[in-house]
């Protein structure tokens, strides 16, 4: 019974500061608001970045490094042991590129529970000709139905069926900017010519856009049976073991094991990006200050209206003690206020933030960088909402304290007195 009373007084106060109580709400709407929609704006577009990397990028990179020898003739020396030994223009290895017993590294690897698949790749550089138009380039040999499964290549192919290039023989995918450079579109022949001089006539089967521009203007696809042909290398002549795990945070660890079970060169998706992985961070933390001062500044509101409301209503809160109400029922009166506001302006926002969000998924973003995008990224995960919510509540329940605090010691005998 007494909770109702206290539920009634405090609706009433509300009522009679509607305009000042309409005013804190929505300034708890528009700070909830803009949190969800800037937090889903911007891990939109870091997940949309990201992708660009993780959608075309190995969790775990398998390759022979050419590097110089560690063990020069001077150290074997039984004289020179012991010194210090000062070795200028040191020569790298002449070894070979593809991986050693590459049948048994991909039996370890399909052995692995941690592993979700792997698609083997040869890596060549090359000279593309078409006419008097001569341009370098790098060549993958792929296997393309891994790259289907694994790597979402069908979504970068612009042009063209991606499967022409292993049903089509002697055929290729060129990136679409180095096609615009040597004039050519599908079914057109271009020249390829490998490092050992051998050239070869390749018919162009589709157009590749990463979205990374500098990548695509000099790469070019084709099959793996196709890439062994143009080096004149048997079937087991595998350059790279591109791996993709079940969880992406076992990479470095992973590529550890890996480089030390099998003698290889591991180079990890942490590693190789790194940088652009601190990118996406420091806009999420941007995002998360933003939102959050939003809802402090919002919380600031109410109490500034909370306090106007208890100078105001001093005779009201005087008459409430001198009747039998506690200092507690009295704080208790405010602090529902509080927290009716802030219910109010949470659910407010949430709706609001949900629609914001909706309205910037649906403009057309449309650019030839990026191919696969249509529209400006958002990310609707249900965690932005929770915390929005759940910060809402806690500052608005912060910002009522203090002022109902203030309002629970009022001294009924001072005020009617003062009257």
């Amino acid at each position: 019974m007494k909770g109702k009373i206290l539920v009634d007084i405090a609706t009433t106060l509300l009522r009679a500061r509607l305009r000042q109580t309409i005013v804190a709400a929505v300034g708890v709407t528009f700070g909830v608001a803009m949190f969800v929609t800037l937090l889903g704006f911007m891990n939109g577009l870091n997940d949309m970045l990201d992708g660009l990397i993780t959608n075309r990028t190995a969790h775990v990179r398998l390759y022979n490094e050419i590097e110089p020898n560690p063990a020069q003739p001077v150290a074997l020396a039984a004289e020179h042991r012991g010194a210090y030994h000062f070795i200028n223009s040191v020569k790298p290895v002449n070894g070979r590129k593809e991986i050693y017993s590459v049948a048994k590294v991909i039996e370890a690897v399909t052995a692995d529970p941690d592993v979700l698949g792997y698609a083997p790749k040869i890596t060549a550089p090359v000279i593309i000709t078409d006419g008097p138009v001569e341009l370098t380039g790098m060549m993958y040999g792929v296997d393309v139905d891994a790259e289907l499964q694994l790597y979402r290549f069908a979504d970068y192919v612009v042009a063209g069926n991606p499967r022409d290039v292993k049903i089509v023989p002697n055929s290729v995918i060129l990136g679409k900017p180095l096609a615009e450079k040597l004039f050519v579109n599908i079914g057109d022949v271009v020249s390829i010519a490998t490092a050992q001089g051998e050239q070869f006539p390749l018919k162009v089967v589709g157009l590749y856009q990463s979205g990374l521009a500098d990548l695509d203007r000099t790469l070019c696809y084709a099959s793996l049976a196709t890439v062994q042909k143009l080096l004149g290398q048997n079937a087991s002549y595998i350059t790279d073991l591109n791996i993709k795990l079940h969880d992406i945070n076992k990479a470095p660890g992973k590529a550890a094991w890996y480089a030390s079970l099998f003698r290889v060169t591991a180079e990890d998706i942490q590693t190789a990006n790194a940088q652009f992985e601190t990118g996406s961070s420091v806009r999420s933390l941007i995002s998360y200050a933003v939102g959050i001062t939003l809802l402090i500044v919002a919380g600031f509101g109410i109490y500034n209206i909370l306090n106007m409301m208890i100078y105001e209503k001093m005779d009201a809160i005087a008459i409430l003690k001198a009747t039998g109400f506690s200092g507690s029922d009295v704080k208790s009166i405010f602090l529902l206020i509080s927290i009716t506001i802030g219910i109010a302006g949470c659910v407010g926002g949430l709706v609001a933030g949900l629609l914001l969000s909706w309205g910037i998924d649906n403009l057309p973003f449309e650019t030839a960088a990026l191919p696969t995008i249509t529209t400006f990224p958002v990310s609707y995960n249900p965690a932005y909402y929770a915390i929005a919510m759940a910060f809402s509540i806690v500052t608005t329940y912060a910002a009522g304290w203090l002022p109902a605090r203030k309002a629970s010691r009022v001294d009924p005998v001072v005020i009617i007195r003062g009257k």
